[in-house]
């Protein structure tokens, strides 16, 4: 049986020295995130994400995960193994332990995407009790994104600027008028939760939002992934690179490591794997083909797979060939 490093011998006498309520006497905190509290990070043209307080940090994982032992039983590079083995083999409850409020300033139909995470306690601002943030979103000439034609939800290169210039001088007329109409509906004394109901998505909002260390990892791995959308990536990215790797240094580092820079592979893959370094490419390409990876269109061209896709994008990120390339 292989060993448990959350588990350790006991020697007697040791657990009545360091009592659990020794743990209450210090408050876990981390220096480098004190530092930047309520610091705003800039994200797109005005929107930003800020630390309004927090519980916990890297050593609220370990005390969790030995619950038995005190406050300085353990040696920093053990602390390190620790963590690194809990997100390695995903016991996601020590990271409950940590909890993080941030207050933030987004686009309505980036907020859309951000608030379908349900782990989380929210409070936003409202536009029935209080008038809507005068400020949208707006996008430069050179950053029109053209419609995937492999992703339905995606986007993929961008529009000329000539032609995101119009684009853009059409986005402004737009949203001053939305926004003069609505200040006009105030003026008329129309209620504030129906004056809104005409303001474009791309009105910022602003909210707290609180959430535990687990269900943050979760978001960012969704949220910073490059299928995820540009906008909402650029929030994610900064609560990763600027506030979590501050807060709990060495939960960001395995969070790296084991999923955000990792490589799963399902039985399909492992099946291609084996066929290819057992028999070679050619009994690679007839697992692949008994799979129903390799049907042909009407073009004559293997008809679009997501898991053969998904598949050839391991294969390069491990430098071996695709035994069906065309």
């Amino acid at each position: 049986m292989s060993e448990d490093p959350t588990r350790e011998s006991e020697s007697p006498g040791k657990r009545s020295e360091r009592p659990l309520e020794d743990e209450l006497l210090t408050r876990p905190v981390s220096p480098e995130l004190d530092e930047i509290l309520g610091q705003r990070f800039p994200v797109l043209d005005d929107g930003f994400v800020r630390v309004v307080d927090y519980m916990g940090a890297d050593e609220s994982i370990v005390q969790a995960a030995r619950v038995s032992y005190g406050r300085g039983t353990k040696k920093v590079h053990e602390d390190r193994g620790l963590i690194r083995y809990l997100l390695r083999h995903r016991h996601t409850t020590p990271l409950e332990m940590c909890e993080i409020k941030f207050h933030v300033r987004v686009p309505m139909d980036c907020w859309r995407q951000w608030i379908r995470h349900r782990t989380a306690n929210v409070n936003e601002y409202s536009t029935r009790y209080s008038e809507a943030i005068d400020a949208s979103q707006r996008t430069t000439p050179d950053a029109w994104r053209v419609q995937s034609t492999g992703n339905r939800q995606g986007s993929a290169g961008t529009l000329p600027e000539d032609v995101g210039q119009t684009l853009s001088d059409e986005e402004a007329r737009f949203q001053d008028d939305a926004r003069r109409i609505y200040e006009s509906r105030l003026e008329a004394g129309v209620a504030r939760e129906q004056a809104r109901k005409d303001l474009p998505l791309s009105t910022y909002t602003e909210a707290y939002w609180k959430v535990d260390l687990h269900n943050l990892l979760h978001f960012l791995a969704l949220r910073m992934d490059s299928h995820a959308q540009e906008e909402i990536r650029a929030y994610a990215t900064v609560i990763g690179e600027e506030i979590v790797r501050r807060w709990c240094p060495l939960v960001w580092e395995a969070f790296i490591d084991y999923r955000m820079e990792s490589l799963g592979l399902t039985r399909l893959d492992i099946s291609i794997l084996e066929a290819l370094h057992g028999a070679g490419p050619d009994a690679a390409r007839v697992r692949a083909d008994e799979l129903g990876w390799l049907e042909v269109g009407t073009s004559g061209r293997f008809k679009r797979n997501r898991e053969r896709a998904e598949c050839e994008a391991k294969l390069e990120r491990l430098g071996l060939p695709i035994p069906w390339a065309e």
